[in-house]
């Protein structure tokens, strides 16, 4: 990483590690041109959280040119702009939610297609199971460009990690980049799936209430976490596709 500013080892692992989430989200179809956010905090020493610079595509993004900025959404360090939505959905959730560390939005096909259903997500598959009952919903109030929505976004999300925004897309969140990546990967996955199975005209299996139940319990054994062992072969991935992102 090419950078004048110094910086601990802590934001370096975090700038690197939050410029991969982008290329990745990139391959795995969570991009939006230059659009949607991928956030996190820039170290546990500072009340501020990295973003990417507006304009610039996802695979665009390397550790070097993510902007600072505080809870106000005041730039702190880098060059560039940034899209205020972005500030305000994710500051939302960093100054509310002391616990999380990323929060990830899109705008993928399926999650905007559940997004628009009334009834949401449906939980129909394994891997949708953790989901059960720690999925929150936060209604369309138009664009994201008022900060007095922050209040609402932040109560919506409540004690859940995902969220959908109805009629505009999916929000995961985590205590490190690695689980919020996975979690947006299930629930696009989730939501894919359900539209498929929309399409079939087919009576679908819908496992029990007191199933469901114990299986998103499953999940939450240490066991499982998301993104322990996900994330560093992810990253492996980018390296054998020698995606620029540490620089």
């Amino acid at each position: 990483m090419n950078n004048n500013k110094k910086i601990d080892d802590e934001e370096l692992k975090n700038r690197v590690d939050l410029a991969a989430a982008y290329h990745l989200a990139d391959m795995y179809g969570f991009s939006d041109i230059i659009w949607n956010h991928i956030t996190c905090k820039t170290s546990s020493k500072k009340e501020t959280f990295l973003i990417n610079k507006f304009g610039l595509m996802y695979d665009e993004v390397t550790a070097s040119n993510l902007l600072e900025i505080d809870l106000d959404g005041n730039i702190i360090s880098g060059e560039g702009e940034i899209n205020y939505t972005g500030f305000v959905i994710h500051g939302a959730i960093h100054k509310a939610r002391k616990d999380l560390h990323c929060v990830m939005h899109s705008h993928s096909s399926s999650g905007l297609a559940v997004s628009c259903l009334k009834d949401g997500l449906e939980i129909l598959i394994q891997d949708s199971a953790m989901f059960y009952n720690r999925i929150s919903y936060h209604d369309w109030e138009g664009m994201s460009t008022s900060a007095n929505e922050c209040k609402s976004i932040a109560k919506d999300l409540g004690e859940n990690n995902s969220m959908i925004l109805r009629n505009h897309g999916l929000l995961t969140s985590g205590k490190t980049i690695g689980e919020a990546f996975m979690l947006m990967y299930y629930l696009d996955r989730a939501c894919k799936v359900q539209i498929d199975l929309n399409t079939t005209n087919k009576e679908i299996i819908k496992p029990s209430d007191n199933l469901l139940e114990f299986a998103s319990g499953q999940y939450e054994d240490p066991k499982y976490k998301l993104g322990k062992y996900e994330w560093p072969a992810l990253k492996r991935m980018l390296k054998k596709n020698n995606s620029i992102y540490d620089q």
